[in-house]
């Protein structure tokens, strides 16, 4: 009875010797241990051995590279969903700073421009206590136009911080009305009527 080493037997087969091992496990090769060696009697395979050794070799070699395919798109997946949450954050964070920083300049527009109208139509009133009285007032609803290096503020705005009856503001906001189109103190934005105190005098349409 001829027989030969595992690794004899994996160059007869033409299949690596882990694939020996496994047909001897499975009993699909017998196996013959001399003096320690262990050893593959060839001529007693089973019908189809080599055929069947070969087989095993080829799927076994399938499965790992199936694996090894499964394994780099895992690795694709997992750096894509980095890449993703860290871009999430990076735009909430943006988005963050994009509305504080907007908070902040209305808030220093509205500032501005409450103190050029403290100062110019309120003498009767003290610039603190008209800033003060103005601090809840909400920055970002503030009816606040920006143009070039001057202020504009809405009629209604401007109204509110004056202290006439709700009869003079309607007066006074007739007048305004009238000359709307005409005066050049005046600018229409979106069907609202913006003023410049810093820049004009309304004293004649106040009275």
């Amino acid at each position: 009875m001829k027989k030969m080493t595992i690794a004899d037997a994996a160059e007869y087969f033409n299949v690596s010797k882990e694939a020996i091992h496994n047909r001897i496990r499975r009993g699909s090769l017998d196996c013959i241990v001399d003096n320690g060696v262990k050893y593959v009697a060839v001529e007693s395979a089973k019908s189809g051995t080599s055929t069947t050794v070969a087989s095993d070799a080829r799927y076994t070699q399938y499965i790992e590279q199936e694996n090894e395919r499964l394994r780099e798109k895992v690795d694709v997946l997992e750096k894509e969903t980095n890449r993703l949450r860290d871009q999430r954050e990076q735009m909430l964070i943006d988005e963050r700073i994009k509305v504080e920083q907007i908070y902040k300049e209305r808030d220093a527009q509205l500032r501005s421009v409450l103190h050029v109208v403290a100062t110019k139509f309120l003498a009767h009133a003290s610039v603190d206590a008209v800033m003060e009285e103005a601090k809840g007032v909400d920055a970002i609803n503030a009816d606040v136009v920006e143009g070039n290096e001057e202020e504009w503020v809405s009629l209604k705005s401007f109204l509110k911080l004056k202290r006439y009856s709700d009869k003079e503001k309607k007066k006074i906001k007739n007048r305004f009305e009238a000359l709307r189109e005409n005066d050049i103190r005046l600018t229409v934005r979106e069907g609202k009527i913006f003023l410049n105190p810093s820049e004009y005098d309304y004293s004649d349409l106040l009275r």
